[in-house]
This record gives structure tokens, C-alpha cells and sequence, in this order.
């Protein structure tokens, strides 16, 4: 967990921000902002939202203050806080895009909103619109996984859902992506 080791690297002591000290609360933003940006946006694919988001998670950290009890927490309990935050919204919203494989083959990303590309950007965005069409729990277990990099442990544990639900919902959707990313390649080669 680099995000921990940063914040501990950077002199914040767990006492400092227990106890709501003013600069321990704005390193703290500074230095897990993206990650809960990141997450927000993955998740929701609208960048303004997605801040709204991350507002509202920071703001109801800085409430809960004083019952973080050390880093390694910290990062859980934003990580949890986001992603129960992030399906409420969904479900308000009912955000879930709706697209047909076309449709999402034919959209453009949104270049200042885009991560780093990776060596095959066609592929990248292609896998970020499939990804953001799957079911509100599946895209979030996704996110957790290969965006957060946690373990299926801390998936399970973070959602507060079975691990055997977390591996078989992990399985089931890369399979999903899997066969939408293979008809998708077909019907573009030909």
C-alpha cells in the first residue's frame, strides 16, 4: 500500500489526524484524492460526478476524523466509504450506461479525462466502455481488482459481501468481457 507509506513518509502521525489536526486532514486529501477520484470515475465514467463524489467522501471523512485509527485503516476506510458512496449514486442516478457494443465502439474517450495510455490505446478505451456496462456490483469488484489492485480477500472484505461471491462475480465478468471484447474485435475486422 504506497498511499500508506506516503502518508507515513510525509510525518503524518496516526495522532495527528485522529485528532483532526488541520494539515494532517489536507495531506491527507493530497494524498489520496486520486484514488478515490480514480475510483469514482472508472465507476461512474463522468468526470463531474465523479468529483461530487470524492467531495462527498472527504467531507464525510473529515466528520469521522477522530475514529480513524491508523493508515492501513484509513486507506480501507476510504476505499469503503467510496464504493458504498459510488452504488448509492448508481442507484439514485441509475447511472449505468446502456449502450450497444456499437455504440460503445463508435464513441471517443474523453482525452483529458483518460488515464496514461497503455501500449494499445484502442484497446484500453474499448476495455473502459465494456467494463463500464457491467452491473453496478461486478464493476465495482473489477475496479477493486485490477484498478486498486486489492486481493479478493480485501475485495470481500471491503464490500462486506462472501469471498466465494467476490471470486465467482470476478470470474463471471471477465468472462463477459472476454466474449464482448472477442465480437467486438471480429465485427471490426471485418
Amino acid at each position: 500500500m504506497a498511499a500508506e507509506a506516503t502518508l507515513v513518509s510525509a510525518n503524518l502521525s496516526t495522532e495527528q489526524f485522529s485528532k483532526g489536526d488541520p494539515e494532517a486532514f489536507e495531506g491527507i486529501v493530497r494524498q489520496y484524492q486520486s484514488m478515490v477520484f480514480g475510483m469514482a470515475y472508472c465507476f461512474l465514467r463522468d468526470r463531474a460526478v465523479a468529483e461530487e463524489v470524492a467531495q462527498e467522501v472527504f467531507l464525510h471523512l473529515h466528520r469521522n476524523l477522530p475514529a480513524i485509527e491508523s493508515p492501513a485503516h484509513l486507506t480501507h476506510w476510504l476505499r469503503k466509504v467510496t464504493t458504498h458512496r459510488l452504488v448509492d449514486h448508481a442507484r439514485r442516478r441509475k447511472v449505468r450506461p446502456r449502450l450497444s457494443l456499437t455504440e460503445y465502439l463508435e464513441r471517443a474517450p474523453e482525452p483529458a479525462a483518460e488515464p496514461p495510455a497503455p501500449a494499445d490505446p484502442l484497446l484500453s478505451g474499448e476495455l473502459q466502455r465494456l467494463v463500464a456496462g457491467l452491473p453496478e456490483r461486478s464493476r465495482m469488484i473489477v475496479i477493486l481488482r485490477y484498478q486498486e489492485e486489492l486481493e479478493p480477500a480485501e475485495i470481500a472484505e471491503t464490500l462486506g459481501i462472501p469471498l466465494g461471491t467476490v471470486k465467482s462475480n470476478l470470474h463471471r465478468s471477465l468472462a463477459l468481457l472476454r466474449g464482448k471484447l472477442e465480437r467486438s474485435r471480429k465485427g471490426v475486422s471485418r
